[in-house]
């Protein structure tokens, strides 16, 4: 992946990732009431993958993160992601980041989520992958639920989480976060975070990382690295925050951490 085109936060530079060598494309995905938008990337061929789940942005199932999905699958994974909040409206038909927050963002729950994400599992095991390697990373909105995966499923293996809050949600549905259920994580999770994130106060960086030291040995594994000039979305390749020398370390982070788990 080239991320050459900027240093720092400067106006956005979109990263394309080839599908070539890849099976890649978007599909329906069952879910237990109907099915929803998904989409994944695998080396072509390629059977007893381990996989990836990607948790959407705020703003959906971009075509971003569908570019992330071909980064992993480039790495080797089978990388899968879905519209998580489709059911209550198209994220992509809002200009307004308040006003999708309010009409959309808020009304979706938790447990909506994570049985989607269950749904994704059972979608790629179908697929011949492997997934008991199996690795959840997610941003911003998603960052926060790549936490709350990583102690829901048991078969999460490792986790990576973009600069997801930690102690707040972004509805009122949302009775616990990551702070509350540091110790019961299933695998251990990196979390990749910027010092100038207005979103995200490093007191709450703090705060985890305590509760992480008193948790399970996979919370006692786990890891937060936070980029001093960065703030949020600095891995966002086509918004103004992105910062290419924090998001070129950040996923040579990410790669290593899944290498070395999964």
């Amino acid at each position: 992946m080239n991320f050459s085109a900027a240093a720092g936060a400067v106006a956005p530079t979109t990263v394309h990732t080839s599908a070539e060598g890849l099976s890649a494309g978007r599909f329906e995905l069952p879910v237990r009431d109907g099915t929803i938008d998904a989409y994944h990337a695998a080396p072509a061929g390629r059977k007893g993958l381990p996989v990836v789940l990607v948790i959407q942005e705020i703003f959906g199932m971009h075509e971003h993160i569908q570019d992330v999905c071909r980064r992993f699958a480039h790495a080797g994974y089978l990388a899968i992601t879905c519209e998580l909040y489709q059911r209550q409206g198209d994220a992509g038909a809002y200009a307004d980041t308040q006003k999708l927050l309010s009409e959309i963002v808020t009304k979706v729950s938790d447990e909506q989520v994570l049985a989607d994400l269950d749904a994704c599992v059972k979608w790629a095991a179908g697929q011949g992958a492997d997934t008991n390697r199996l690795g959840v990373t997610g941003f911003c909105w998603g960052g926060r639920l790549a936490w709350m995966y990583a102690a829901h499923n048991p078969a999460v293996k490792a986790g990576v989480a973009w600069y997801g809050r930690l102690a707040t949600g972004h509805s009122p549905t949302q009775k616990r976060h990551p702070v509350d259920i540091a110790g019961e994580l299933h695998g251990p999770v990196l979390g990749l975070y910027g010092a100038q994130d207005a979103s995200i106060p490093l007191t709450d960086v703090e705060t985890m990382k305590r509760a992480l030291a008193k948790g399970s040995d996979a919370a006692r594994q786990s890891t937060i690295v936070v980029y001093p000039d960065a703030g949020h979305a600095f891995y966002a390749d086509y918004r103004p925050s992105f910062r290419a020398d924090d998001a070129r370390d950040a996923w040579k982070r990410t790669l290593d951490w899944f290498g070395k788990y999964l």
